[in-house]
């Protein structure tokens, strides 16, 4: 008698290591692949971040499926501008992405999920991206505008949100509120 052993295979949620550069390389090309550029912004604003101060290793999350990374979602630092004091620290989302054969199953939820798990185990709290509003409310992002946020981007009305990730203490006050700051490479996109 023969017997068929099934194979379990499971999604692994985890920081980028050196490795894994030339693989989220091809999973930001594939999925934001257009017939009108060679190689997408998204892989070069990744490319040009890893250099800066905004980098946060541990923000930068992979989604591996069978040994394959599938997903791919950053969190950079950006600074908040308040009309009087000093800026504050927030995050900026971007990109996040998923290889298109592995598209609309779960990945690109899960690899955000933890992102932003991640995000408040290290203690922040303010999180904004430019994205789907219908994908990000799910993670319950708001209008930026909501939360007193300006950028570049203000003016592209919901797709700019924030996120208020929970405190790590009852003592931390509310998020900031001004003008978002983001880093150089930003400017690319």
């Amino acid at each position: 008698m023969t017997g068929n052993v099934a194979r379990v295979t499971t999604l692994r949620l985890r920081p980028e290591d050196p490795a894994d550069v030339g693989p989220v390389r091809l999973v930001l090309g594939t999925a934001f692949a257009r017939p009108d550029v060679a190689t997408p912004p998204e892989v070069g604003l990744v490319d040009a971040l890893r250099g800066t101060d905004a980098w946060l290793p541990e923000l930068a999350m992979v989604a591996e499926y069978g040994g394959e990374v599938v997903g791919y979602a950053l969190l950079t630092r950006v600074r908040v501008r308040p009309e009087r004091g000093v800026d504050m620290p927030a995050l900026a989302f971007g990109p996040v992405a998923v290889a298109p054969h592995r598209q609309r199953i779960g990945h690109g939820t899960a690899v955000v999920q933890a992102a932003l798990d991640a995000g408040t185990e290290l203690g922040e709290r303010l999180v904004v991206v430019l994205g789907d509003p219908a994908f990000y409310r799910r993670f319950g992002f708001v209008p930026a505008s909501e939360l007193g946020l300006t950028s570049p981007w203000a003016g592209l009305g919901e797709p700019w949100q924030a996120l208020v990730l929970p405190p790590s203490t009852s003592e931390e006050g509310p998020p900031p509120r001004g003008e978002v700051l983001f880093p150089q490479p930003w400017s690319h996109v």
